[in-house]
């Protein structure tokens, strides 16, 4: 097998990845079946955008607070939870709308419970690849990971697409796209359940403890490479990451083109970043390097993809953006879970997870009033270079971190022995007050 695919020897990582795949793909078609549903029921580009914000803001709110339970419990048993609580609120909706009895709040309400669920889902997920692995194939599980993904966003809304034209475009017609969903979960919780225990490197639960979250806070600001990839992937997110405006800016008022040449723009996006994915499943481990030269790419990227003459070229160099964004994430995300403390896993990708999804919504009102103000390409060239000032930012408070650990580590080894006046006991313990400072 080649070594792009190693983690698939592992019968653990096996079955996860079918089953993630085949949830994935039901997940995307959802996605395009309920967006559809939204604007069938209304028409209306506010409540598609009302939906999208519910279902997003418990992932937002609650995320870092899942990472405390994921690190207290079993992630398999609690990812066997969520994925059940997401697959009863499919169900749900979709016996709604096929039954012919759905209205638009139905939509909003089941949206926000969806959103409850991915919340404490991703967390548990992101971390349990740790888990399922040993250290030296946590990079390339997360690789496949996020080719898995992207698979299913190239497949899921073609496919709900076909299904939903198929059957007559209205209301019932998304509603079986989304049934297929409710019943993709079942492959998650059966492969789950499927799992040999005796195989999963798992950490003995963390105990239950007040200021666990807190905790979590004060073990990342401590640990200077971790709150630099935490840095650049805020400022990739929130001002870089915002394809559904830039892009959509791009094909109408730069190019003139329509609803189905923008469309194409993201199946693009998502070729360069499955190719990333791929790519990245090939390493063994991850260097700083290029994790910071990832971020500068996907800054100059966006730069000159903002600068392109025509649609054509606009397409053709969009694989490039998603190929450094998926090397940027799949980075940080590897990097993140093998220097992390396992008891402190959950905690440390809730937080990772609450900014790469929490700052792309915080940007795009910047980004949108600089598309309105200044042109749409500005959109692209100021996302860009302000994702280059976030990773020169990220690079000098790590250097910074750095120095002031050297020197306070120095500092306590360099402490003066005084036996003479103290005794070695006394020095002893003067060492380690200084150290717990």
């Amino acid at each position: 097998m080649s070594p792009t695919f190693r983690s698939l020897y592992n019968p653990n990582y096996r079955r996860y990845a079918l089953g993630s795949l085949i949830s994935n793909v039901g997940t995307w078609m959802q996605r395009m079946a309920q967006d559809w549903l939204v604007l069938v029921l209304t028409g209306s580009g506010t409540a598609l955008g009302i939906t999208t914000g519910l279902q997003f803001l418990p992932v937002l709110l609650l995320s870092p607070y899942a990472g405390v339970l994921a690190d207290r419990m079993s992630k398999r048993r609690l990812l066997q939870i969520t994925q059940g609580a997401m697959g009863l609120a499919s169900l749900v909706l979709g016996l709604l709308a096929v039954t012919g009895t759905v209205q638009v709040w139905h939509v909003y309400a089941i949206a926000f419970l969806f959103g409850i669920g991915a919340a404490f889902d991703a967390p548990a997920r992101q971390s349990f690849v740790s888990e399922l692995v040993d250290a030296d194939d946590i990079s390339n599980a997360v690789g496949l990971n996020s080719a898995t993904f992207n698979v299913a966003r190239i497949l899921g809304p073609g496919l709900a697409g076909l299904l939903v034209g198929a059957l007559g475009g209205g209301a019932q017609a998304t509603g079986w796209a989304i049934l297929i969903n409710a019943v993709s979960y079942v492959a998650v919780i059966w492969q789950l359940e499927r799992m040999d225990t005796a195989l999963l490197h798992s950490p003995k639960p963390a105990a239950r403890e007040r200021g666990m979250l807190r905790a979590g806070l004060s073990y990342l600001r401590g640990q200077p490479r971790m709150v630099m990839i935490l840095v650049i992937v805020f400022f990739a997110g929130t001002f870089g990451m915002n394809f559904q405006i830039t892009s959509a800016l791009m094909a109408t008022e730069v190019y003139g083109k329509g609803a189905g040449e923008f469309g194409l723009l993201g199946s693009v996006v998502a070729i360069g970043s499955l190719a990333g994915a791929l790519l990245a499943a090939r390493r063994v481990r991850v260097r700083m390097r290029l994790l910071v030269g990832a971020g500068m790419g996907f800054g100059l990227a966006n730069m000159v993809s903002a600068l392109l003459p025509t649609y054509a070229a606009f397409v053709l160099f969009a694989p490039v953006v998603g190929f450094c964004m998926i090397t940027l994430l799949n980075s940080a995300n590897a990097v993140l879970q093998l220097e992390s403390a396992p008891l402190l896993r959950g905690r440390v990708m809730a937080i990772y997870m609450t900014i790469v999804m929490g700052g792309t919504p915080l940007g795009s009102p910047l980004i949108g009033w600089v598309g309105e103000t200044f042109g749409a390409r500005w959109t692209l060239l100021a996302g860009g270079a302000l994702t280059l000032l976030g990773v020169a930012f990220a690079v000098v408070l790590h250097a910074r971190m750095t120095r002031t650990q050297e020197q306070g580590a120095r500092a306590i080894l360099t402490a003066p022995f005084r036996a003479s006046t103290v005794g070695p006991r006394v020095w002893a313990s003067q060492v380690v007050a200084r150290a717990r400072k």
